[in-house]
């Protein structure tokens, strides 16, 4: 079985765009492990979503290299296949690094890309959405094809949201 990490640890709206990859991880690597990072506060977001087999959360506030630190050593125990760093950050490069996946897919423009095995161009004003400079890291392990983000609420969240609509 595959194992995928992907690192998002930036804000909501880009937490949200990145459902893209894994949902396209998903379709092209059914039976793999989806593992992801994100920063505290967007952590529910991704609470019962279906393709995320552990979430974990970087909790910034609790001292933000002491934490970093710590949960890298946590993700390098589980000796991922694939790393995908979705950001341009040298702390989640260093997060990246530190993880020792197998291969390490990141963006060119993160201070540490140096050490990923694969890097990728992220130009912005190029016309291109974000979705698409996302799919770019991921293209090699699936194909070209525009992947759409897509967000799973729960039940509990639906109750919620037809109760104050008065559905």
């Amino acid at each position: 079985m595959r194992k995928f990490l992907v690192v998002q640890t930036a804000f909501l709206g880009a937490d949200v765009l990145v459902t893209s990859i894994l949902e396209k991880l998903h379709t092209f690597h059914p039976d793999a492990r989806i593992d992801l990072v994100v920063r505290k506060g967007n952590d529910g977001l991704f609470v019962g979503h279906p393709f995320i087999h552990t979430l974990h959360v970087w909790n910034k506030r609790e001292g933000k290299t002491r934490a970093l630190f710590r949960l890298s050593g946590r993700l390098r125990d589980t000796r991922y296949d694939h790393i995908i760093n979705a950001q341009r950050f040298l702390s989640t490069g260093l997060m990246t690094v530190l993880a020792r996946g197998a291969e390490q897919v990141g963006y060119a423009k993160n201070p540490l890309s140096f050490l990923f095995t694969r890097r990728v161009q992220h130009v912005i004003g190029d016309g291109r959405h974000e979705v698409d400079r996302l799919n770019a890291l991921i293209e090699h392990l699936t194909d070209g094809s525009r992947p759409m983000p897509r967000l799973h609420p729960t039940a509990k969240d639906r109750a919620k949201v037809n109760a104050l609509l008065k559905i």
